[in-house]
Order: C-alpha cells, then sequence, then structure tokens
C-alpha cells in the first residue's frame, strides 16, 4: 500500500456564501492529492502523457463528514491500495488541522493509449516505482 501526505490552504474563493468549502471543490483538493502522490513516487501526468498515456477519472465517489472552512489548513492523505494496472485507484481522507476528518472518498482512473484512445496497462516505469510499496 502507498500512502501520501499532501497540504493545502483553503482559499476566499473556494468558499460558498455560508463560508464553507462550496462541495464541488473537493474534487479539486483530490486531484491536488493525486497529482502530488505521483510526483512523490518520481512520477507525474505530464511524464506519462509526455509518453502516450493519459489518465482520466472513470468514478468519482465523495463523502462529507464535516465542512471546512476559509483559511483552513487541509492535510489531503491519499492512498493506492492495490497495485495499478489498467486502472488505478486512488483513496482519500481530507483533515484539518485540527486533525478532525471532513471528507473520504475515491476515484478510479483509467491508463488510456493516446495513439488508439483505448485502455492499456500501467507504464512498466511508472509499476516499477510503485510496486516496491506492495
Amino acid at each position: 500500500m502507498y500512502i501520501s501526505e499532501t497540504t493545502i490552504r483553503v482559499r476566499y474563493a473556494e468558499t460558498d456564501r455560508m463560508g464553507y468549502v462550496y462541495y464541488g471543490n473537493y474534487t479539486q483538493y483530490f486531484e491536488v492529492g493525486r497529482v502530488e502522490a505521483l510526483r512523490q513516487l518520481g512520477s507525474s501526468y505530464k511524464n506519462m502523457e509526455d509518453n502516450g498515456v493519459m489518465l482520466p477519472v472513470y468514478t468519482c465517489n465523495i463523502k462529507y463528514h464535516k465542512p471546512a472552512f476559509y483559511d483552513d489548513l487541509l492535510i489531503i492523505k491519499t492512498t493506492i491500495k492495490e497495485l495499478p494496472t489498467a486502472r488505478i485507484t486512488f483513496d482519500y481522507e481530507i483533515y484539518n488541522q485540527k486533525n478532525e476528518l471532513l471528507n473520504t472518498g475515491n476515484t478510479t482512473l483509467v491508463f488510456i493509449d493516446m495513439k488508439t484512445n483505448r485502455p492499456c496497462p500501467a507504464p512498466k516505469s511508472f509499476i516499477d516505482k510503485i510496486k516496491v510499496y506492495f
């Protein structure tokens, strides 16, 4: 299992009139967690795309436990529980600076060959980097 943590501060523009983080912004926080998790592994979306593989989102699930507010420092915990194949699933937990669980969710992405626009196995270079965690 691979676990990564990233922090982000809630910006004013991400809140609604009630001062809560707008619910749709959590998917962007998930993306930040996902991108940083790959970067911490020594990989990136850009590198995969430069090598002909893209990673579109296939499914996204979110459960809201508590709201986040303007200027909260959020900790995005991103976990990959299974070695990827043609799909990769990221699980997320978002906490505030008081270590209160605010949100949980997951996304499944599919490795797509950009030439054929069809699913393909995860790139070998990526598998080599992540397999040490399984």
